[in-house]
Formats: C-alpha cells, sequence, structure tokens
C-alpha cells in the first residue's frame, strides 16, 4: 500500500529511498545500481546477471530499466573481426542528481496548480442541491 505523502515525510529517507520514490525502482535494480556504481570498469548483463546471482534475463530488465531512468549508460564495444556487445556504466551522479531536482520542480509545480485549484474551488462554495432547488 502506498504511504501518504505526510507518512513519507515523517519517514527517514535514504538516497535509494530517493530511487525508489522518484523513478519507482526495485530492489534488484538498486542492487545493480551500487554493483555498476562499485564496478572498476563497465559490465556486461552476463558480468552483473552473475555478480547479483539472478538469470540473465531478469538483469537485462533491470539495466532496461536503469537505462529509462538515465541512472546508466550503454556503450558499444566492437570486435577487431567484426560483432559487438555491449557494456554499462553509471551515470555521472551529478546528472542525476540534476535530473531528479527538475522532476521534484516540475512536480512541486504541479502541486502548487492542484492547490491553486481546491482553493478556489472550495473557497467560492460549490452551491448544495438543497440551496438550488429552495
Amino acid at each position: 500500500m502506498v504511504d501518504s505523502m505526510s507518512e513519507q515525510l515523517r519517514q527517514d529517507m535514504t538516497c535509494e529511498g530517493l530511487l525508489e520514490c522518484f523513478h519507482g525502482l526495485k530492489e534488484l535494480d538498486k542492487e545493480c545500481f551500487r554493483m555498476l556504481v562499485n564496478a572498476e570498469q563497465p559490465m556486461t548483463v552476463d558480468e552483473l546477471a552473475e555478480a547479483v546471482d539472478r538469470e540473465r534475463s531478469t538483469a537485462y530488465r533491470s539495466v532496461q530499466r536503469l537505462l529509462q531512468t538515465g541512472f546508466i549508460k550503454k556503450d558499444q564495444i566492437n570486435y577487431d573481426q567484426g560483432g559487438y556487445y555491449h557494456v554499462y556504466s553509471p551515470t555521472d551522479p551529478s546528472k542525476i542528481a540534476d535530473d531528479m531536482q527538475r522532476l521534484l520542480n516540475d512536480w512541486y509545480a504541479k502541486m502548487g496548480q492542484l492547490i491553486q485549484e481546491f482553493e478556489t474551488k472550495y473557497e467560492q462554495g460549490e452551491p448544495t442541491t438543497a440551496s438550488v432547488e429552495g
């Protein structure tokens, strides 16, 4: 069940809580992200799957969610004899923070608009059925 905003604000929030709150990332997504951050070099999906002890397809779905959120980037490595493979690495944390700040600002503006609409609607008082008929 989703906590109300006031409940969320009373809770101690961690950095990983931000990842979940802003982007709906799952525990495995956060684990994969941490693994990529701590890796000395970019990793393939196979390497990541082995590191988090999951099937390749499960790790791949997590990588796709992380790519969608912009938390990681994908690079193509070409073989000399032809063909290629992809490796993944974390995006610069300052870019991720900037994106989250932009998202928060957009959310804040939208909430301000909704609060204004609420105030306008209820300060004028909606006519009740009894007063309209009477």
